[in-house]
């Protein structure tokens, strides 16, 4: 099966398993069937053995499956194995808690530059990235060449900034931003992070339930 042909539900169902292996490889686990998998992760059987076969066979007859090459596994097709260059645009409050936070390196990418255009944060260090002026993008990504960017930037720059960005050659964007560069720009590839939009799942939720409740 085509990667295009893999549906959105099963890629983003992809990074959950490989958390969830990992904790069963720390706590011993040596081999899992899938019925015991669906059990402790409140998923189904047949579930996941589509899931997985999207990708080849991983299990065994039987057997079930090794806990730690499945997981090796998965990580080969979440590109993990490879470190792709990013960057970070906006180094302020939100910018340098991702960077603290964030262990890009076991999650496929590395934090190769950070840019910003206040004074008072240009020149001063986020982990172990100095943070450049926004002046030096263009020679930064000449240099050498990211293939990816953080956008922590006010949503009145951004777009601004993303056609630089793709003009540079960036066309991944890990988007923390309100402007939608999806819509306007139909090749690259975009990940939308909306942490009021969680949040207001989160109260939905919430007050469906009492709604239940109270009904």
């Amino acid at each position: 099966m085509s990667k295009n042909a893999i549906s959105n539900s099963v890629i983003r169902r992809l990074p959950r398993y490989y958390r969830f292996l990992g904790e069963l490889e720390g706590n011993g686990y040596i081999r899992i069937s899938s019925r015991e998998l669906a059990e402790k992760m409140g998923l189904t059987a047949s579930q996941i053995r589509q899931d997985f076969n999207c990708f080849g066979e991983f299990g065994q007859q039987g057997y079930g499956y090794n806990v730690s090459e499945l997981r090796r596994q998965i990580g080969i097709i979440l590109g993990l194995d490879k470190k792709t260059p990013i960057i970070l645009m906006g180094a302020g409050n939100l910018g340098k808690a991702i960077s603290a936070h964030i262990d890009f390196q076991s999650r496929g990418f590395e934090l190769i530059g950070a840019f910003d255009i206040s004074p008072e944060i240009i020149g001063k260090k986020i982990g172990m990235i100095t943070v450049r002026d926004i002046s030096e993008l263009e020679q930064f990504c000449a240099e050498n060449k990211p293939q990816a960017a953080v956008l922590c930037i006010p949503q009145d720059v951004a777009e601004k900034e993303t056609e630089r960005l793709i003009e540079y050659g960036i066309h991944a964007f890990w988007n923390f931003t309100h402007y939608d560069l999806s819509i306007t720009h139909e090749n690259v590839v975009v990940e939308n992070v909306h942490l009021g939009d969680s949040l207001i799942i989160l109260s939905y939720a919430i007050n469906s339930t009492e709604n239940e409740i109270n009904s």
